[in-house]
């Protein structure tokens, strides 16, 4: 990714969040998004919205939690930092709670090995495996420790009650898997519902 200058990457960011708030994937300042540059973490500061973000919006982090301007990170930012030290392919991480994937996470449980009754074979061409994370409080220690122990092979993951959140190599990749993950949660509850 370093081939792509930072305010690229900045202004992809905020055209991503853009696009997922204007589409009622997110809503007030519930997501959080982040990107890897030089081995730095630059994720949306706490109580951002996807709205309105800007450049001045995101918080900078190491590779070990060490906050390197005055914008405090999202307090869910550890999740992100398990997938970028356990995936170097990972660029980008995005956590959302998108209406009907965080239905699908509030409906199964460890137990189920479908997570999402997918119809058609988009989900697991391009989002993959879906890893399940039992349940913490947002936000909580004991989330993170339950988070990190469930990253595995896989850069996508439901939250029990909670909602999904995702890896890719860049951010346009990232984006794609959320809608894609979100419009295939939403064909399975159309499915089982009419």
């Amino acid at each position: 990714m370093n081939n792509i200058d930072l305010n690229t990457l900045y202004n992809e960011a905020i055209w991503v969040a853009k696009k997922l708030f204007d589409r009622g994937k997110v809503s007030g300042s519930s997501a959080n998004m982040s990107f890897r540059y030089n081995d730095k973490i630059y994720i949306t500061a706490s109580n951002t919205c996807f709205g309105k973000l800007t450049k001045e919006d995101f918080s900078i982090v190491d590779l070990n939690s060490n906050v390197l301007n005055e914008n405090n990170p999202s307090k869910e930012y550890p999740m992100h930092l398990s997938l970028y030290n356990r995936h170097t392919s990972v660029n980008c991480v995005i956590h959302t709670h998108s209406t009907f994937s965080t239905y699908w996470a509030c409906k199964k449980t460890i137990e189920d090995k479908i997570l999402i009754p997918s119809p058609t074979p988009y989900l697991e061409m391009k989002v993959g495996n879906i890893v399940f994370v039992p349940y913490a409080d947002p936000g909580s220690k004991e989330l993170f420790t339950k988070f990190d122990e469930s990253v595995t092979d896989s850069t996508s993951y439901l939250l029990e009650n909670h909602g999904p959140i995702l890896g890719d190599k860049n951010i346009l990749n990232a984006f794609y898997k959320l809608e894609e993950l979100e419009e295939a949660a939403k064909n399975a509850w159309l499915v089982e519902h009419f």
